[in-house]
Order: C-alpha cells, then structure tokens, then sequence
C-alpha cells in the first residue's frame, strides 16, 4: 500500500544514497541530506544503500546486525592488508567485501597497474569464510584494482583446499560479461590501450580453460572477471548488488511510507544505468519522484539525459547536501500544495 500525501504533514523522504567514493560514506552522506531535509520541514527515514562496490558490507551489516571481523590478507600489490568483513552468525553468512583486499583505493595513482593487481587476497578473504564455519558468503565485488579474470582469488583457494560447501553469492555492481571486463574497466584501473588488449585476450583464454565458458553471460565481468571464474569452477551465483541491498535493507516496505526518494552516489553518468543503485531505486520507486544529489555528472545528465529523476543537485561536501537536501524537502512539500516554489528554490534539474 502507498502512502497518500497529507498537505497537512510534513513530507517523508525516504534518503536513500550510495557512498561518494574516497571522501563520504553512503551512511554519511545520507546523514547529512536527511539533516538538511528536517532543517527544511520534512521527515526523513535514513537508509544507506550500496549496490556491490565499496561499502556494500557497511551497510548489510548495519541493516542485518552482523558482527565486524577483519583478516591480514594480500592488497592487489602483495602487501599485507588488514581486510574489514562480518558475520551473521544466525544464518552462518560471512559478508564480504572486495575492494577491501583487492580494491583500487588500496592503491595510490601511481601504483594502478591492471596487468599485475592480483586478486589473491580476495581468495583469501573466502577462505576466511569457511575457516570461520561459513555456509554461505555473500561477496560485494565492485571497486576493484584487478582484471585478471580471478586467476589470483582461484589460486590462493585452490592451495588451500577450495571453498568446501561454503555457497558463495557474488554481489555484482555491473552487468557485463566477462571478456569485456578489461575493455570497459581496465583504463580507470592503470591499463594502456595496448595492455587492455593483452588483458582481453588473456581473459578469453582463460575463459577455454575453465570448466564453463562465462563468456556472454551477464555479471560474469564484474570486479575483473572474478564472478566469471568463481561461477565457472564453484557455481557462484552472481546477483545483482543493488536488488540484494535493497531487499535487506526492507527498502520497499519503507518506500511505501515515503512521498518521493532522495538518492545519491559520486558521479552520475553512462555506467549508472550498468547495475549501480540509482537505476535500480528508479525501476522500483514507480510514480513516486526520485531525486538526486551527486558529487558530479556527465555531459548527458547535465543536459537533462536523466529526464526520469525529478531533479539532480551537485553537492560534495556535507555542508553542501545539508543544502540540498532542504531544497528538496521544500520542493516536495511546495509540490503536494500545488503551490509555487518558495524563492531561491527550483524545481528544473540544477
């Protein structure tokens, strides 16, 4: 049942944002959008959301209750890193986060180098898992330094023995398949033009040695290819991270309670639509209105390529989402009015 809306009471915003990578946590962010919102009149329900890549396990584990452990595993260089994961003992589910061993924000700049990030620490994170009695491992498995087609996670679990019966979920922040991992993603990970075609055909040959060919198949190239060969050689199942997040998180049952959702993440553009969390709030908020607040956007958003959202604001400071997010509380209570806009506000994309 969807909530009518009382002119009479203050609108409920249901503040629902990813993280913006490298500066503001998804639980930050939404902090600060919803204290801006009740400093301008409204409700505001907080509900961080993650979609598989960085901070994905933050917010599962905030929503499930788990328990924080880390484990000493390899960074995409070899280097010993202290990795972040938790435990729902109740169910036995280790949540899992790879850009917490293999992630690029382990590395500076300079260090990117897609030929030789491993993803062994990865693999070592899963071992962690079952050692800890694990039967099922849920892996987040977006923000990552690797492209190598999971070569790197397979090796360190193959020394050890294999995942046992430990099922593994692969939380996928993309929907590409696996030989277009390198192509797409190499470059913002240190590839050259000549190295994403060496890793490219790297992982098609990779992909004729494995017991199934994940070529084609949806998700197969997320974090580097890792989902292909964990689904190929364990029978991982790949999902999609922003759907497993927003049913934990009971995000339908509370967009129910809401007159329009606020969501956020670092920079709006072309991949966003590929599996990220905006696109899967927009499929699932039906006439309720959606609105923005980004650190930044691409030429198509800035020019109105995202008619579907209500409005967009920049804002990447917490100062500047507090402002945004009283904007937007004053725009969705002038709007159940019917009345115009208080001055200073506007209801065209920002």
């Amino acid at each position: 049942m969807t909530r009518e809306i009382d002119t009479a009471m203050p609108p409920r915003l249901l503040v629902s944002p990813d993280s913006f990578k490298g500066t503001l946590t998804s639980a930050e962010v939404a902090a600060a959008i919803a204290a801006g919102a009740r400093a301008g009149g409204a409700e505001a329900d907080e509900c961080p959301v993650a979609d598989g890549g960085e901070g994905t396990v933050d917010v599962l584990a905030a929503a499930l209750g788990a328990e924080p452990r880390t484990t000493v595993c390899h960074d995409p260089l070899g280097r010993d890193v202290e990795a972040g994961w938790a435990w729902l003992a109740r169910s036995r589910t280790a949540l899992l986060e790879m850009a917490s061993a293999s992630g690029l924000a382990l590395l500076d700049p300079a260090e990117r180098e897609a030929e030789a990030a491993s993803s062994a620490g990865t693999g070592e994170l899963l071992l962690a898992a079952r050692d800890a009695g694990a039967e099922r491992a849920i892996l987040a498995i977006g923000g990552t330094a690797t492209s190598d087609g999971g070569v790197g996670a397979v090796a360190a679990l193959e020394r050890a023995g294999g995942p046992g019966a430990m099922r593994i979920v692969l939380a996928c922040d993309v929907r590409i398949p696996f030989e277009a991992a390198a192509e797409i993603f190499g470059p913002q990970k240190g590839a050259s033009p000549d190295a994403v075609v060496r890793l490219t055909a790297r992982l098609n040959e990779l992909a004729g040695e494995l017991p199934r060919d994940p070529r084609g198949r949806e998700m197969t190239g997320a974090g580097g290819g890792i989902a292909g060969a964990l689904w190929a050689l364990y029978g991982a199942e790949p999902r999609r991270g922003a759907a497993l997040v927003l049913d934990a998180v009971g995000f339908a049952r509370r967009l129910a309670a809401a007159d329009a959702v606020v969501v956020g993440e670092g920079h709006l553009d072309a991949q966003t639509r590929e599996g990220k969390i905006v696109a899967e709030i927009l499929a699932r908020a039906g006439a309720k209105p959606v609105h923005a607040v980004v650190g930044g956007r691409d030429a198509a958003a800035e020019h109105g390529g995202w008619g579907d959202l209500a409005s967009v604001r920049l804002a990447g400071t917490a100062g500047a989402l507090r402002a945004a997010g009283a904007e937007i509380a004053a725009l969705v209570a002038a709007e159940a009015r019917g009345k115009a806009l208080p001055p200073g506000h506007s209801s065209s994309t920002l």
